[in-house]
């Protein structure tokens, strides 16, 4: 059993604030990503479109498709409609040997407007959540035969959001869905990972591994701001980041116990001009590697 490594190309390319990164190509950060020894790169939006194109760019980088990210709609849309709006995508990671699909519902969250804050995210009943989770399973297992599963990833000012949010989803849901973990998203929720994790270890297929700077945070809260105020403002760093409140020790312990061997992706958006991504990057890289060494996790290629 082995893991391996991955990063996102948000520190690069962050398409929600693009202002931030407007001085970095993807290209840049392809090189880059290779170059500190990542295996693997979540899909970016400004990547070739097309299967073969992508692969090819890929490929001259030496680097694998772990991942991307799809913005989901079917509270809005029925089934069919939502089938249709995502085959393109399932079908493409499926013939480059994605992992999953990054599948996150899109439809009512505020995790894109700076204007909202946070605390303004949908906060759905568990009767709604469970109806949700269970429309969804079908989505997961459709995607899952034509042979790339959905690992549904909660998100800070979306309507699965926290534990309990979590919680509800999974109970709802059949094994055919996923759980995508993430670190900086259970913090900033008020979660506790390893809490997370002992629960819902079983259902996980994706990690995404960023700490969170807890000063930064309690801004966000005491001034009543948004999301992407707290990406702007440095909320996220990498693992390894001494400003960071993360303890990922414990957490690739558990991985380890629970036998995981899938990916584990740094995706940390930030300000490049006060956190440079290559360097960044590479503090992430060279943490995970230590400390997945550590807990007996062999890092594979």
């Amino acid at each position: 059993m082995s893991v391996k490594l991955g990063i996102s190309l948000i520190a690069w390319q962050n398409d929600d604030l693009p202002a931030l990164t407007a001085d970095f190509t993807t290209e840049g950060a392809m090189e880059d990503a290779g170059r500190i020894g990542y295996s693997g790169v979540e899909r970016g939006r400004r990547m070739p479109p097309d299967t073969e194109g992508l692969r090819a760019y890929l490929d001259r980088y030496g680097v694998a498709l772990c991942g991307g990210w799809c913005s989901g709609n079917l509270m809005l849309d029925d089934l069919e409609t939502e089938k249709a709006t995502i085959r393109a995508q399932v079908d493409q990671f499926a013939a480059l040997n994605a992992p999953c699909l990054v599948y996150a519902e899109c439809s009512n969250t505020i995790q894109g407007d700076q204007d909202r804050p946070v605390r303004q995210r949908p906060k759905l009943t568990r009767d709604e959540v469970m109806g949700y989770a269970a429309r969804l399973s079908e989505l997961a297992k459709w995607s899952a035969e034509r042979g790339c599963r959905l690992a549904y990833h909660h998100h800070m000012g979306a309507m699965v959001q926290d534990a309990e949010d979590i919680d509800w989803l999974m109970e709802g849901s059949t094994s055919d869905l996923t759980l995508l973990f993430d670190t900086g998203h259970l913090h900033f929720a008020g979660a506790d990972p390893l809490a997370v994790l002992d629960r819902w270890g079983h259902r996980v297929s994706h990690v995404h591994f960023k700490t969170v700077r807890q000063p930064v945070l309690d801004w966000v809260r005491a001034e009543d701001r948004s999301f992407l105020d707290g990406v702007a403002h440095g909320v996220f760093s990498v693992p390894g980041d001494p400003e960071g409140c993360i303890d990922f020790q414990p957490i690739t312990d558990r991985l380890k116990a629970m036998d995981y061997d899938g990916w584990i992706v740094v995706e940390a958006e930030q300000d490049p001009a006060k956190a440079p991504p290559h360097r960044y990057s590479k503090m992430g890289f060279d943490h995970l590697a230590e400390i997945c060494t550590r807990s007996g996790l062999e890092i594979g290629h």
